[in-house]
């Protein structure tokens, strides 16, 4: 089998597609929470803070130099909006699974048919039912 041909069949299997499907959505799904995390929740609660803008909160620890290199600073703002991004997705993510765990309880739920007895446990009824008619 050529290595072009166990390619294709890499890719045409159905885990693979739907994998690749999953991360589309995913990266999608990761860019509204950002603008719903940057865009929407984000400013209110810097309003109410004071009118805070946290991508601008920083600790500078080196100044630029004169030429305008050489800046450190720690962006705790951008931290604390990628928290909340993720608090966001986790949160969503796990209402996801409660939902569709919901559903597979119902298909679960069904009641199954009792097994079968084994023979042996066929046998020892019949000479119990035996002994009982002597």
């Amino acid at each position: 089998m050529s290595l072009i041909q166990e390619f294709k069949d890499f890719v045409a299997k159905g885990n693979v597609l739907q994998l690749a499907v999953a991360f589309v959505m995913g990266v999608a799904f990761g860019a509204i929470t950002k603008s719903l995390v940057d865009d929407v929740i984000m400013p209110p609660i810097g309003l109410i803070l004071g009118g805070v803008d946290f991508s601008q909160i920083v600790t500078t620890l080196k100044e630029a130099d004169a030429d305008g290199k050489g800046l450190v600073q720690i962006r705790w703002g951008s931290f604390l909006q990628t928290v909340v991004n993720f608090l966001i997705v986790a949160a969503a993510m796990f209402t996801i699974v409660k939902i569709a765990s919901r559903f597979e309880k119902k298909a679960e739920e069904a009641p199954a048919a009792p097994p079968e007895p084994s023979d042996e446990v066929k046998l020892l009824t019949e000479i119990r039912d035996a002994l009982k008619t002597r």
